[in-house]
C-alpha cells in the first residue's frame, strides 16, 4: 500500500463524513500531525478534490468528485440496464425505486425513480447508507456483497443491532430473494428488496421499492414485480441464475 495515497484516500473519507472539517478535526480523525494533513490536504485542493471555504476557513469535498462520479454513474453497466425496469416497477407500483451498490459495509445508490404521486421527494443517487439498515443493503449482505459490518450502528430506534437476528433475516433473504426494512434507516420509510446477479451468478447490486411507512406491507403484485424486475436485469447482465450464488446458501441447503 502506497502511504501518500492510503492518507489521500482517508482525507476524503473524513470530508465525506461531514459536509465541512477544520484542518485540526482532519488531521484528529486521521491521526496525523496538524503539519502532515496540511500538505495532504492542499494537494487535494490543488485538483479540486476539496476546497477551503474563504469566510470560515473549513474544508469540504470538492467539485472534481462530482466527475467522478459522474464518469463511474456513466459507465456502470448495472445501472444502465436497470434504469428501464426502475421506471417500470415505479409506474406499476407507485412506490420510489432505488438500486444500489456495495461499498464496504454500506449501500450506495446509483440510480433512484421517485414516486410517480407528484410529491416533493429528495434525489437519492450518491447517499450512502449502512447495509444492515436498509434493504438493499440486507439483500447485498445476504448475497456476499457487502462485507460485514464490525458494529452494527443504529440509525432509528429500529435498526437490527443484533449480529444473531440480522444473521437469522439474511439467510431468510437468500431463500426467498427478497430483503425487507421497516423505519431501521428512516422513520417513516419501509423498504423491500431483490438482489441482482451479474454473469457468474454473484451479486452485483440491489434494486428496490420504498414507501412511507403507512403503505406498509406492500401487496403481492408489488413483490412479485420487484423479482420480476430483479430477475430481469439479472438475465441482461448475462447471470443464468437468481437469486445469486452464496457459498453459505450450500451449508444452509445441507443442513
Amino acid at each position: 500500500m502506497i502511504q501518500s495515497v492510503d492518507r489521500a484516500l482517508r482525507a476524503l473519507a473524513v470530508l465525506q463524513g461531514a459536509r465541512r472539517r477544520s484542518l485540526g478535526e482532519i488531521a484528529s480523525e486521521l491521526g496525523l500531525a496538524p503539519s502532515t494533513t496540511h500538505g495532504i490536504v492542499r494537494t487535494l485542493v490543488a485538483h479540486g478534490m476539496v476546497v477551503q471555504e474563504r469566510d470560515s476557513g473549513l474544508y469540504r469535498l470538492g467539485p472534481a468528485t462530482l466527475r467522478l462520479g459522474n464518469v463511474y454513474l456513466d459507465n456502470l453497466e448495472l445501472r444502465s440496464r436497470t434504469l428501464p425496469w426502475a421506471e417500470d416497477l415505479t409506474r406499476r407500483t407507485g412506490c420510489a425505486v432505488r438500486v444500489a451498490v456495495a461499498l464496504a459495509s454500506d449501500a450506495v445508490v446509483v440510480a433512484h425513480e421517485p414516486r410517480p404521486d407528484g410529491s416533493r421527494q429528495m434525489a437519492e443517487v450518491g447517499i450512502v447508507v449502512p447495509a444492515h439498515a436498509c434493504a438493499v443493503g440486507k439483500a447485498l449482505l445476504a448475497h456476499g456483497a457487502c462485507e460485514r459490518p464490525d458494529r452494527l450502528r443504529r440509525m432509528t430506534g429500529e435498526t437490527l443491532t443484533d449480529p444473531r437476528r440480522l444473521e437469522t433475516q439474511l439467510v431468510a433473504v437468500r431463500r426467498t430473494g427478497l430483503a425487507a426494512e421497516v423505519e431501521e434507516a428512516v422513520l417513516g420509510e419501509c423498504g423491500l428488496a431483490a438482489p441482482i446477479a451479474a454473469a457468474g451468478g454473484l451479486a452485483a447490486g440491489a434494486i428496490g421499492l420504498v414507501v412511507p411507512a403507512a403503505e406498509w406491507p406492500l401487496d403481492a403484485a408489488a413483490r412479485d414485480a420487484l423479482r420480476h424486475a430483479a430477475r430481469a436485469v439479472s438475465r441482461e447482465l448475462g447471470s443464468e441464475t437468481w437469486p445469486p450464488l452464496h457459498p453459505a446458501a450450500e451449508d444452509e441447503a445441507a443442513s
